[in-house]
Protein backbone atom coordinates (compact mmCIF):
# COMPACT_ATOMS: atom_id res chain seq x y z
CA UNK A 1 0.00 0.00 0.00
CA UNK A 2 2.73 2.23 1.18
CA UNK A 3 4.32 2.37 -2.63
CA UNK A 4 0.90 2.20 -4.60
CA UNK A 5 0.13 5.82 -2.34
CA UNK A 6 4.50 6.38 -3.38
CA UNK A 7 3.93 6.12 -6.47
CA UNK A 8 0.01 8.08 -6.81
CA UNK A 9 1.83 10.81 -5.00
CA UNK A 10 4.78 10.95 -7.89
CA UNK A 11 2.50 10.93 -10.68
CA UNK A 12 0.74 13.71 -9.54
CA UNK A 13 3.49 15.90 -9.44
CA UNK A 14 6.35 14.63 -12.28
CA UNK A 15 8.19 17.50 -12.19
CA UNK A 16 9.12 17.53 -8.31
CA UNK A 17 11.25 14.69 -8.54
CA UNK A 18 13.21 16.22 -11.40
CA UNK A 19 13.00 19.71 -9.59
CA UNK A 20 14.72 17.97 -6.35
CA UNK A 21 17.43 15.64 -8.54
CA UNK A 22 18.60 18.90 -10.29
CA UNK A 23 18.44 20.87 -7.08
CA UNK A 24 21.16 17.80 -5.86
CA UNK A 25 23.48 17.83 -8.61
CA UNK A 26 22.90 21.99 -8.26
CA UNK A 27 24.33 21.63 -4.17
CA UNK A 28 26.89 19.63 -5.67
CA UNK A 29 28.58 21.37 -8.69
CA UNK A 30 27.31 25.08 -7.57
CA UNK A 31 28.54 24.23 -4.02
CA UNK A 32 31.96 22.41 -5.01
CA UNK A 33 32.57 25.48 -6.94
CA UNK A 34 31.63 28.37 -3.89
CA UNK A 35 33.11 26.26 -1.38
CA UNK A 36 36.42 26.48 -3.29
CA UNK A 37 35.74 30.36 -3.99
CA UNK A 38 35.69 30.74 -0.48
CA UNK A 39 38.76 29.70 0.22
CA UNK A 40 40.09 30.86 -3.04
CA UNK A 41 38.94 34.62 -1.77
CA UNK A 42 40.33 34.26 1.54
CA UNK A 43 43.59 33.69 -0.27
CA UNK A 44 43.42 36.52 -2.57
CA UNK A 45 42.27 38.84 0.00
CA UNK A 46 45.57 38.66 1.25
CA UNK A 47 47.14 40.84 -1.49
CA UNK A 48 44.19 42.74 -2.54
CA UNK A 49 41.27 44.06 -1.31
CA UNK A 50 38.19 41.90 -0.22
CA UNK A 51 35.70 43.40 -2.46
CA UNK A 52 37.96 43.21 -5.59
CA UNK A 53 38.95 39.30 -4.56
CA UNK A 54 35.54 38.37 -4.34
CA UNK A 55 34.67 40.37 -7.62
CA UNK A 56 37.32 38.21 -9.63
CA UNK A 57 36.29 35.07 -7.89
CA UNK A 58 32.75 35.70 -8.75
CA UNK A 59 33.64 35.92 -12.37
CA UNK A 60 35.99 32.76 -12.57
CA UNK A 61 33.45 30.59 -10.73
CA UNK A 62 30.54 32.26 -12.61
CA UNK A 63 31.98 30.82 -16.11
CA UNK A 64 32.52 27.75 -14.30
CA UNK A 65 29.30 26.98 -12.60
CA UNK A 66 27.57 28.14 -15.34
CA UNK A 67 29.30 25.25 -17.60
CA UNK A 68 28.87 22.65 -15.13
CA UNK A 69 24.75 23.52 -14.86
CA UNK A 70 24.30 23.64 -18.68
CA UNK A 71 25.98 20.12 -18.76
CA UNK A 72 24.94 18.37 -15.71
CA UNK A 73 22.52 20.08 -13.34
CA UNK A 74 19.93 21.08 -16.08
CA UNK A 75 20.41 18.60 -18.55
CA UNK A 76 21.46 20.44 -21.54
CA UNK A 77 24.38 18.48 -22.26
CA UNK A 78 26.07 20.58 -23.71
CA UNK A 79 28.14 23.80 -23.68
CA UNK A 80 26.58 27.07 -22.02
CA UNK A 81 25.49 29.66 -24.98
CA UNK A 82 26.74 33.43 -24.23
CA UNK A 83 22.89 34.24 -23.79
CA UNK A 84 23.24 31.73 -20.39
CA UNK A 85 26.01 32.61 -19.32
CA UNK A 86 24.96 36.88 -19.43
CA UNK A 87 21.65 35.47 -17.64
CA UNK A 88 23.66 33.77 -15.16
CA UNK A 89 26.02 36.52 -14.47
CA UNK A 90 23.28 38.27 -13.84
CA UNK A 91 22.12 36.40 -10.94
CA UNK A 92 25.26 35.95 -9.90
CA UNK A 93 25.93 39.76 -9.79
CA UNK A 94 23.24 39.82 -7.43
CA UNK A 95 24.60 37.45 -5.45
CA UNK A 96 27.88 38.88 -5.18
CA UNK A 97 25.89 41.89 -3.98
CA UNK A 98 24.39 39.79 -1.17
CA UNK A 99 28.12 38.18 0.05
CA UNK A 100 29.30 41.74 -0.04
CA UNK A 101 26.52 43.21 1.88
CA UNK A 102 27.04 40.07 4.55
CA UNK A 103 30.80 40.47 4.59
CA UNK A 104 30.08 44.57 5.25
CA UNK A 105 27.57 44.20 7.97
CA UNK A 106 29.89 41.50 10.08
CA UNK A 107 32.94 43.92 9.75
CA UNK A 108 30.63 46.82 11.22
CA UNK A 109 29.36 44.46 13.74
CA UNK A 110 32.28 42.68 14.72
CA UNK A 111 35.38 44.32 14.97
CA UNK A 112 37.87 42.34 14.45
CA UNK A 113 36.07 38.65 12.96
CA UNK A 114 38.36 35.59 12.44
CA UNK A 115 38.94 33.69 9.32
CA UNK A 116 36.35 30.75 10.34
CA UNK A 117 33.43 33.48 11.73
CA UNK A 118 34.10 35.04 8.25
CA UNK A 119 34.01 31.51 6.45
CA UNK A 120 30.83 30.81 8.37
CA UNK A 121 28.88 34.71 7.26
CA UNK A 122 30.15 34.10 3.64
CA UNK A 123 29.26 30.34 3.13
CA UNK A 124 25.79 31.39 4.40
CA UNK A 125 25.63 34.29 2.47
CA UNK A 126 26.52 32.05 -1.01
CA UNK A 127 24.34 29.83 0.44
CA UNK A 128 21.32 31.99 0.59
CA UNK A 129 21.83 32.92 -2.94
CA UNK A 130 22.47 30.17 -4.14
CA UNK A 131 19.17 28.90 -3.35
CA UNK A 132 17.66 31.84 -5.18
CA UNK A 133 20.23 31.22 -7.98
CA UNK A 134 19.24 27.88 -8.57
CA UNK A 135 15.26 29.31 -8.98
CA UNK A 136 16.64 31.82 -11.51
CA UNK A 137 19.07 29.43 -13.58
CA UNK A 138 15.81 27.03 -13.93
CA UNK A 139 12.90 28.89 -14.36
CA UNK A 140 14.91 30.98 -16.90
CA UNK A 141 18.32 30.58 -17.98
CA UNK A 142 18.21 27.06 -18.85
CA UNK A 143 14.34 26.63 -19.11
CA UNK A 144 14.19 26.75 -22.79
CA UNK A 145 15.81 23.21 -23.08
CA UNK A 146 13.43 21.76 -21.12
CA UNK A 147 10.60 19.50 -22.76
CA UNK A 148 7.25 21.35 -22.36
CA UNK A 149 5.07 20.06 -19.33
CA UNK A 150 2.26 17.24 -19.74
CA UNK A 151 -1.33 18.31 -18.90
CA UNK A 152 -2.98 16.19 -16.28
CA UNK A 153 -5.38 13.83 -16.90
CA UNK A 154 -8.76 15.34 -17.08
CA UNK A 155 -7.95 18.55 -17.93
CA UNK A 156 -8.65 20.09 -21.36
CA UNK A 157 -6.47 20.45 -23.69
CA UNK A 158 -6.19 23.75 -26.11
CA UNK A 159 -7.28 22.56 -29.38
CA UNK A 160 -6.18 23.80 -32.55
CA UNK A 161 -7.96 25.46 -34.67
CA UNK A 162 -6.93 26.45 -38.79
CA UNK A 163 -7.09 29.51 -39.71
CA UNK A 164 -7.43 29.87 -43.50
CA UNK A 165 -7.46 33.77 -44.62
CA UNK A 166 -9.72 34.22 -47.82
CA UNK A 167 -9.00 37.88 -50.41
CA UNK A 168 -11.31 39.96 -50.23
CA UNK A 169 -13.33 40.52 -53.51
CA UNK A 170 -11.44 42.64 -56.03
CA UNK A 171 -12.75 46.46 -55.84
CA UNK A 172 -13.90 46.10 -51.93
CA UNK A 173 -11.88 47.97 -49.52
CA UNK A 174 -10.10 46.01 -46.63
CA UNK A 175 -10.27 47.33 -43.07
CA UNK A 176 -6.79 45.48 -42.45
CA UNK A 177 -4.62 45.20 -45.59
CA UNK A 178 -2.68 42.07 -45.41
CA UNK A 179 0.88 42.26 -43.81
Amino acid sequence: MASEEHSERRDRNPGRGAALRAFARFVLCGGGVGVASSFAVAGLAHSVPWALANALVTVVSTVLATELHARFTFGAGGRATWRQHMQSAGSAAAAYAVTCGAMLALQQLVAAPGAVLEQVVYLSASALAGVARFAVLRVVVFARGRRPRTVPEGASRPVAVPVTRTAAPAGTATLCPAA
